[in-house]
């Protein structure tokens, strides 16, 4: 058993740590609040994006769009398929990135020729190293703190390389936060469009309207707005995924930490209780040396 000097120091070490694990669960905390609430103070723009393409489509359902081409003449192995892939930028958050790469592994099994655009280093290490795959290594973007900036930047660097056929679809993987607990991986298509997903009973910002015809005029065409309005819209798509993952990420380092300071507790505890038995039998042992020696005193 060690003596009582080395449990108090381990004690002293574990105190130190457990204060780290807490101030690391006080930041993520924060950051993940102010994230939520930058979501919620854009997202309307995004919804009323979406129920005007639902509008559009609603008064031309006829028109053609490069945005809702599926390009079904592609057999499936000759697709050219980009995958944005949301990843933390550290560690200590649990299963996050494990739960993020295994999705994508399991994508990469489908038919057709795969690309990689990974935002976060710890994503960018692992499937660097992985053979065979395809990564753009110029997309180099930080998940830290999104911004409509940045996911103006990735939405139109994406947008342009379907525009020029480089690639056929464009999917989006990302960790949504359900609740405090849980925490979903999940795969959208963001290109091309259907135009059954801008049905009106489905949009957020159409539900207790009244939907009806009107005398609309497109000007220059209906092209030209489509192709203004769309790019928006798959930027608000953009951001909202950042935002979500980035407030999943913090969620999950927030249990971590929790996790790891209830353990540091609990191992100060059982420390504790160690170490007042091993002070208690030094005690026990001097007092029996003192007992002894004047015992031995009264003897001579």
């Amino acid at each position: 058993m060690a003596n009582a000097k080395e449990i108090k120091e381990r004690m002293a070490s574990i105190e130190e740590t457990r204060k780290i694990t807490n101030a690391m669960y006080l930041i993520s905390s924060s950051k993940m609040k102010q994230a939520k609430k930058k979501l919620a103070d854009t997202e309307p723009f995004f919804y009323a994006m979406q129920a005007e393409i639902a509008r559009i489509l609603r008064h031309v359902p006829d028109m053609h769009s490069q945005f809702f081409d599926g390009r079904e003449s592609i057999p499936a192995e000759e697709r050219k398929i980009g995958y944005i892939v949301v990843t933390a930028d550290k560690g200590l958050a649990g299963a996050y990135n494990h739960n993020v790469i295994k999705a994508t592994e399991e994508l990469l099994k489908k038919p057709g020729k795969h690309k990689l655009f990974v935002l976060g280093e710890a994503g960018r290490q692992y499937f660097a190293k992985r053979e065979g795959i395809e990564m753009d290594t110029q997309f180099r973007y930080t998940v830290q703190n999104p911004t409509l900036h940045r996911s103006r930047v990735i939405s139109s660097e994406m947008v342009e390389q379907f525009r020029n056929g480089d690639l056929d679809e464009i999917h989006i993987i990302y960790t949504r936060m359900i609740n405090a607990m849980t925490a979903e991986t999940e795969e959208q298509k963001l290109l091309p469009m259907k135009k059954t997903t801008f049905l009106p009973e489905d949009m957020p910002a159409l539900v207790g309207t009244g939907l009806y015809q009107e005398d609309m005029v497109f000007w220059p065409s209906t092209h030209s707005v489509m192709a203004n309005i769309v790019p928006n819209y798959i930027n608000g798509i953009v951001y909202g995924c950042l935002v979500e993952a980035y407030c999943s990420e913090h969620n999950a380092r927030m249990q971590a930490m929790q996790n790891a300071t209830d353990s540091a507790t609990d191992m100060l505890n059982e420390l504790n209780i160690t170490y007042n038995r091993v002070r208690q039998a030094d005690i026990t042992q001097e007092l029996t040396e003192i007992i002894g020696g004047a015992n031995a005193q009264k003897r001579k």
